[in-house]
């Protein structure tokens, strides 16, 4: 490839092949010429008698083999791309001339093509999503028992366990899912509605014959897979659409991001992290660092998806009457990158959730250090039913937590709250050992993880049996 020119690192690092293929240049003008195809197909079924069998016979024979110099050398002379690849085409299949593009405006083309495009690249990123959900399935199953802190705040809070806390991700993922299996069901195809929508030109070619105006949009629509099309546009569709397409993608790119975050979180406390490679390098300079680079990465791939979501909506506002220009160049910028950058992202999450690293004797490090605060409660029942005064147990446990808390912040000792109340003949009569126990103290953690991989992520696995355990290799 050059090295004296751009490239965009959506392409270059972090996107997939799929997905680079669906907003390439070769499927979106094979697209162009497949309307082109469809349209024209439609029309003759319709009755349209100029339009030849040998016209869509070329037609058809030349939907991949483009010419794109030539295409780029009308364009320069027209300033017209749809019309640039109009005459490309019509040179290809000759039989085809004067009737490729017949009713039809430009937007016909593009943005029918277009639809297709995102339909099928959200197709792809639940099929990502679900391979995450997949992966963290396994790790929660896997770990649905070992207690682990809980944090809010970021400060240490009751006891929960590492699988309970992989649902919590894995469940934004599958709201992102849900999220966009919606979008595709309701997804609705622009279809041939005209220069301004209001099909007159259609209406002309068939003599006034409003069944066949009606019957040509249904037709054509069902071509591509779309059970309705829009029942009015403009000269586009709404603009709203990319704006909610773009919107589910930044909700799926904050799933990412929280992910993530959480997984630097939890290697800054040694208690997990990502995969990390035998010559992998952590840092230039700190020759011992592990740095979560895959999922820094997929943090900074989020943030950028999410901050595109604004920029359909300014289009979808701005819109004039029946149709502006001002939403072309910058459709071509922000719908292909931010499902690109998505894509890259959820490889990633998906390369992490597969190989996440847990150190459960760290776990268990951090839980002996907080543990003894948790227990106090439990501990001051257990004294009372064995005879003990509340009140007076009460202090005592106020007095040795403030002093164990003490070591901890003011000396660096390790909590000795335990050996404290070990020592207190006021609490001899407790079983200090079993009110201990960290499993005592998650609740119904475990359960939960059986029943949100029996409820949620089993029925995804059975949707996506198909797509599952595709590959999720990063590319640098």
């Amino acid at each position: 490839m050059p090295h004296d020119t751009y490239e965009s690192p959506l392409a270059a690092r972090n996107a997939s092949p799929e997905m680079l293929q669906l907003f390439s240049a070769q499927h979106k003008f094979s697209l162009w010429r497949r309307v082109w195809l469809e349209l024209a197909a439609c029309q003759k079924r319709l009755g349209l008698s100029r339009i030849t069998d040998l016209a869509i016979e070329q037609m058809r024979a030349n939907l991949h083999q483009i010419d794109f110099d030539k295409a780029a050398a009308w364009e320069q002379r027209l300033r017209h791309d749809v019309m640039a690849h109009v005459h490309t085409f019509e040179e290809a299949a000759p039989a085809a001339k004067g009737i490729v593009h017949l009713g039809a405006t430009s937007q016909t083309v593009v943005d029918n093509a277009d639809l297709v495009i995102m339909r099928d690249a959200m197709k792809l990123l639940c099929a990502r999503l679900a391979n995450a959900i997949d992966a963290l399935g396994h790790f929660s199953a896997r770990h649905r028992d070992l207690p682990t802190l809980g944090y809010t705040h970021f400060q240490p809070a009751q006891l929960t366990t590492v699988g309970k806390r992989a649902t919590l991700w894995a469940q934004d993922f599958a709201l992102d899912l849900e999220e966009l299996e919606y979008r595709i069901s309701s997804l609705r195809f622009r279809g041939v509605k005209g220069t301004t929508g209001t099909q007159a030109t259609f209406l002309a070619l068939f003599d006034g014959d409003h069944a066949k105006v009606e019957a040509l949009d249904g037709s054509f629509t069902r071509a591509f897979g779309f059970e309705k099309s829009f029942v009015v546009t403009g000269q586009t569709h709404p603009r709203k659409i990319e704006a909610a397409i773009v919107s589910s993608l930044a909700g799926a790119a904050a799933s990412v991001h929280r992910f993530c975050n959480d997984i630097r979180l939890l290697a800054g406390l040694k208690q997990m992290e990502e995969p990390f490679e035998a010559e992998q390098v952590g840092s230039s300079a700190m020759a011992y660092k592990r740095n979560p680079m895959r999922c820094e990465r997929a943090t900074g791939l989020s943030r950028f998806v999410i901050s595109l979501a604004g920029s359909p909506l300014m289009t979808a506002a701005g819109q004039w009457l029946e149709r502006t220009l001002d939403d072309s160049s910058n459709k071509r910028l922000s719908i292909p990158e931010a499902f690109l950058a998505l894509d890259g992202a959820l490889l990633i999450v998906t390369n992490v959730c597969r190989g996440l690293v847990v150190y459960p004797r760290v776990i268990e490090s951090a839980i002996a250090a907080e543990l003894p605060f948790m227990a106090t409660e439990e501990i001051l029942m257990a004294a009372v039913q064995a005879g003990g005064d509340r009140q007076a147990l009460h202090e005592q446990i106020r007095t040795h937590s403030l002093a164990a808390a003490a070591e901890v912040k003011q000396h660096g000792r390790p909590n000795d709250l335990i050996a404290r109340l070990r020592n207190d003949p006021a609490f001899a009569a407790v079983s200090l050992d079993d009110v201990l126990d960290a499993r005592r103290f998650i609740g119904r953690a475990p359960q939960q993880v059986d029943r949100f991989i029996a409820e949620i992520v089993e029925p995804i696995r059975s949707r996506y049996a198909e797509q599952l355990n595709s590959a999720a290799e990063l590319k640098v």
